[in-house]
């Protein structure tokens, strides 16, 4: 049989939408230590609230990504993640954020097989805790 004669295969694509990987995105930044929580922010907290609008009307269980942010871009594929969190005022600041962008770069890549060409993480906020400052 030549290649032409071959039953042709159906062709299949396989597309990976961003509150998917925004969710893994949190979990991941989530169980970096010294982060005590994602922020929404404004900005995200709108965008929030319309996909869990979105998500509840077709029966689906929302995925916490409050705090972050995922745009992919198809051609040529291209994904970056942006973060905003809070972090511990026992933990130094920049090597928090570092930890949070290679965990995050890792889970993202490792659970859908893009690997992000941008991790940016914002700290709005700093949390003090046990009067140590």
């Amino acid at each position: 049989m030549t290649r032409e004669q071959a039953p042709a295969r159906p062709l299949t694509e396989t597309v990976i939408s961003p509150p998917v990987i925004a969710a893994v995105a949190a979990h991941a930044a989530a169980q970096v230590p010294g982060v005590v929580r994602l922020e929404p922010g404004l900005r995200g907290l709108a965008g929030s609230l319309t996909r869990i609008a979105r998500q509840r009307i077709k029966g689906l269980e929302p995925a916490p990504t409050e705090g972050v942010r995922a745009f992919v871009e198809h051609d040529p594929p291209d994904v970056r993640v942006e973060i905003d969190l809070s972090l511990s005022g026992l933990d130094q600041a920049a090597a928090t954020a570092q930890a949070v962008q290679r965990a995050v770069g890792k889970a993202v890549t490792e659970a859908t097989g893009l690997t992000p060409s941008a991790v940016s993480v914002s700290i709005l906020d700093i949390e003090i805790r046990g009067g140590l400052l």
